[in-house]
This record gives C-alpha cells, sequence and structure tokens, in this order.
C-alpha cells in the first residue's frame, strides 16, 4: 500500500495527504503524527516550523509561517501567508540541448493552399464590436448539428460553424492599448488555419472599424475573408439572411479539404490549468510537462501562460531561457503585472481562487511551482505578449491573465491548434476552433466527471503510474486529437462562449 504522503523534494518541510489524515496517524516513513484532520491534497509539516520561518515545497519557498507549527499539524491558510523572497534569475544556466527525434511523429492533419497545417476545418463568426453578437450567433446557430442537422448533412468534412462573440469593440480609446490587443486577438482568429474561412460581422459604427482590424493586421477580404455591417446592410434580418447566404456559399469548397499524415512539428500547444488543487503539481501538470518535452523534441511547440500563476517561480523559467533577452521579456512582463495590480489597489496573491484552496494550493507562490511543471524542462525561445504569433518552434511564454478562457483566447490567436488543460477540481472547459483536451489531477474527480475529462493522471498520486509513462499518454492523444478524434468537450459542444478577448482599459 502506498505511504499516506507524498513527499515531493528532499528539502521540503511539508508533505501532501494522499488521503484524509486523522490526528493521531503514525506517519513512519516521515517521523510524525498527524495532530488533527488534514484534508487529501494539503500540506501537513513534518518538522516544527518556527513563526515567520519559511515553508517549502518542490524545493521552494511557497510563503511564511505566521504563527508555530508543529510536526503534523495541518499547514494552510491559517498558519501560512505569501512573502515575496529574493528570487536568483540567472539567465540560461538551467538550459540544455535539445534532443530531437531522428525520426519525428505525425498526425493527419489539414494542409491549407498556405501550407500551413489545421486540426479542425471550422467556418467562423467574428464580430467587430458587442452589437453584432446576436446576429453573428442567429447566422451560426442556423448551421447548428443539433438543432438543424440538415443544414450540414452534405458537408462531412466541416466541423461545424461557430460564432465567437465578444463584450468590446467600442468605448474604448480608438488609439489605445485595448484596442490594438482586441483586433490582434481577432486577426489571430482571422488567420488561424483551423479556420476553412471567417466571416466578420460589424454594426457600423463602433470603434472598432473592421477596415482598422484588416490595416492594423495585414488582412486582405476575399474568398476566405468576408466582412460586412448590419448597418450598411439594412438591420438584423437582413444582415443574418445575408451571413448565411455567404456561408452556404463557402460550404462546398471547405468540405473539400482531406486530412493527410503531417509531421508533429505542425502542432502548437497552449497550456491551461483551471480549478487547480495540491495535486495539479504532482501529477497532471508534471506529466503533461512531460508531455511537452516530447513535442519539443518531436519538433512541435507549446505555449505556456497565465503570468500571474508564474509568479514567484519565474526564476526557474529565465534560467531555461536561450538567451538574456528572452529571460528580460519574462521579467518585464512581470513586471508590469506588479505595477498593473497595484493600479487596481490588488496583489499578486489574490490569485488562488477559493476552489483553489479548498483544494490545498494557500499561494500563490505555490501555485505558481506547480503550475510550471506543465511546461517540463525544454528551453524557453521566446516570450509573447497576448496573441502576439507563435512563429518559434519549441516552448514559448505568451502573457495573459491567469482566467483561462481569457488566457487560452490569447493562446489560440497565438496560433495554438490544440489546447491542454489540466484540471483538480473539475472544468466543463472547451474551445473553438482548437479542441482542448482535459486532465484530471486525481482519479476521484476522474470518477465523479468523466463526461468532461479526457485522461485521468491520478495513477500518479496513488503511486500506480509514472509521470513519464502518463505524458507518453498525453502526447499519443494529442496526436490522435489532432487527427481528428473528438474531445470530450467537443461531444458537448463547447466552444463558442469560451472566447474571451482580454479586456485591458477603461470603458468609457
Amino acid at each position: 500500500m502506498s505511504s499516506a504522503v507524498i513527499r515531493i523534494h528532499p528539502s521540503d518541510n511539508v508533505v501532501i495527504a494522499r488521503r484524509q489524515l486523522l490526528g493521531g496517524a503514525a506517519i513512519e516513513a516521515e517521523h510524525f503524527v498527524v495532530q488533527g484532520l488534514v484534508p487529501p491534497g494539503h500540506k501537513v509539516a513534518t518538522c516544527a516550523i518556527a513563526a515567520g520561518a519559511p515553508v517549502v515545497r518542490y524545493g521552494q519557498i511557497i510563503g511564511t509561517a505566521t504563527q508555530a507549527i508543529a510536526a503534523g499539524q495541518h499547514v494552510h491558510t491559517h498558519n501560512l501567508a505569501f512573502s515575496d523572497f529574493s528570487r536568483q534569475h540567472q539567465p540560461g544556466t538551467g538550459q540544455r540541448p535539445t534532443a530531437f527525434v531522428d525520426r519525428p511523429a505525425s498526425f493527419d492533419g489539414i494542409v491549407r493552399a498556405d501550407g500551413r497545417v489545421a486540426t479542425r476545418n471550422y467556418i467562423g463568426v467574428l464580430t467587430s464590436v458587442n452589437c453584432s453578437a446576436t446576429a453573428a450567433r442567429a447566422i451560426a446557430d442556423h448551421f447548428r448539428r443539433d438543432i438543424h442537422p440538415e443544414a450540414l448533412a452534405a458537408y462531412p468534412n466541416v466541423d461545424g460553424i461557430v460564432a465567437l462573440t465578444h463584450g468590446a469593440g467600442c468605448a474604448t480609446d480608438s488609439e489605445g492599448e485595448e484596442l490594438r490587443v482586441l483586433r490582434r486577438t481577432l486577426g489571430g482568429y482571422a488567420r488561424h488555419p483551423n479556420f476553412a474561412a471567417v466571416l466578420v460581422v460589424g454594426l457600423g459604427c463602433e470603434t472598432n472599424q473592421i477596415q482598422g482590424l484588416i490595416a492594423q493586421e495585414g488582412l486582405s477580404e476575399g474568398a476566405r475573408l468576408i466582412t460586412f455591417s448590419i448597418q450598411d446592410t439594412g438591420g438584423t434580418a437582413k444582415t443574418v439572411a445575408r451571413g448565411i447566404e455567404v456561408i452556404q456559399g463557402l460550404l462546398p469548397e471547405a468540405n473539400r479539404v482531406q486530412r493527410q499524415p503531417v509531421p508533429a512539428s505542425h502542432l502548437t500547444v497552449g497550456l491551461q490549468c483551471g480549478g487547480s488543487d495540491g495535486y495539479s503539481g504532482i501529477s497532471a501538470n508534471p506529466a503533461l510537462g512531460a508531455a511537452v518535452d516530447l513535442l519539443v523534441r518531436h519538433g512541435g511547440s507549446a505555449i505556456l501562460s497565465e503570468t500571474p500563476e508564474i509568479y514567484g517561480g519565474e526564476h526557474l523559467l529565465t534560467r531555461r531561457a536561450v538567451s538574456p533577452a528572452v529571460a528580460d521579456k519574462l521579467l518585464a512582463r512581470i513586471a508590469w503585472w506588479e505595477q498593473y495590480t497595484a493600479r487596481h489597489g490588488m496583489q499578486m496573491d489574490n490569485n488562488p481562487s477559493a476552489g483553489n484552496k479548498a483544494g490545498g494550493l494557500t499561494t500563490i507562490l505555490e501555485k505558481s511551482l506547480g503550475a510550471i511543471a506543465k511546461s517540463g524542462t525544454s528551453n524557453l525561445v521566446d516570450v509573447l505578449e497576448f496573441a502576439e504569433p507563435a512563429t518559434t518552434r519549441g516552448l514559448l511564454f505568451m502573457d495573459t491573465p491567469g482566467y483561462d478562457p481569457v488566457s487560452a483566447t490569447g493562446q489560440v490567436a497565438g496560433g495554438a491548434n490544440l489546447i491542454c488543460f489540466t484540471t483538480g477540481r473539475g472544468s466543463a472547459y472547451g474551445c473553438a476552433p482548437s479542441p482542448s483536451l482535459k486532465l484530471s489531477t486525481n482519479t476521484a474527480l476522474w470518477l465523479k466527471q468523466q463526461e468532461d475529462i479526457d485522461i485521468d493522471c491520478g495513477g500518479i498520486v496513488e503511486g500506480q503510474d509514472t509521470v513519464d509513462a502518463v505524458g507518453e499518454r498525453i502526447f499519443r492523444l494529442m496526436l490522435d486529437t489532432a487527427s481528428g478524434r473528438a474531445t470530450k468537450s467537443e461531444l458537448h459542444g463547447y466552444g463558442q462562449n469560451e472566447f474571451v478577448p482580454w479586456q485591458l482599459g477603461a470603458v468609457m
């Protein structure tokens, strides 16, 4: 039988409960007796920790004891608090040559005319502003297979028509950062290879003029990108009718695609974790990291994001940076976030959610160390701003909020054609046009929410599986999914509501 606790690093002064621990239980391997109830996934002290002393997990500081903690006591929000500390960044000291494989893996992708490779084949309906969202959704709803199966019956190679709407596009600075970021996001989706074609619907009088979007993003209207506005078309009903007619004209060409074997180098995976728990940094995240290392060795790319959720662990990434310039770009984004949160009267430690804390995570430092595990051990080759195109192969970092729908929206805009999303509390997230795989950190969640989870990593927690073995399974599932295998979230129809561009500035 496996031990009742998990030790992550030899220098840690806390261990993690595999299952609920009762007061009086002797943990012989760690030489202490449990004092009081410790929930599964939570921390328990292995030795006496003085008030003001650091608490260490993953071999790293996760906070400071706010009171004296005895060996065997539960360690959480009642006796542990965030405290900043000096980090040794040492750019490049942790990088190592990438051992590329001789014969890269492949998947069955869709090769576009310009050579880009898609994992899905959608037609997208984007909006320039919230005011055209209703019309855009009505256009897409006409083609929904669940309520109008006849609309796409003749087009089996088209995965669907999706309307990706948002709540912005007006009442903002016409020359400001928020509009530039929104346009960069919409431009990334308009160019995304998973769209065979895109229709952009506007209102007409919004700040985010469609022609301004086209000019900033270097887009070209034509057979693959069609735009019009409600005011020019003559109202909602006429706009919906026109949109339906346009898409009906696009469907025959979109349906002509065929999948063919392509190298794994055409796969770009966005890395997400949401509803994290005390097991995230032990099972699903490091297993996903092992899969990322395999993907990079096979020539592919992965995008780590959620800047507030690497805070306090960023030195582990700068050490893997391929150059001081890349490390400096990451540190600049950290500094921006420190200023951004201070400006709004917040702190970086506001990040752990109620669910995170219920699952055993106490401070942002602890959460970040587990989140960084998703990146594996590969070198950090570049740092991107939100929705910036990912053009370098390997492990990249994109600056995004920790809010999963916003973060993944930036990754897809940057070119991610697959998302991998770990969860310990349970997630019902999906993504369009890029499929999303969900990985559970513990088997109890898998058994409870199998209809939403694609792979269980809980065997690692129980000592029945290894990080590398699960990482290999995740990598193979990435390839199968990229080849067309439907994810659980796709079967449920998730994806349209999860398009959430980052709103940075003031609403005027």
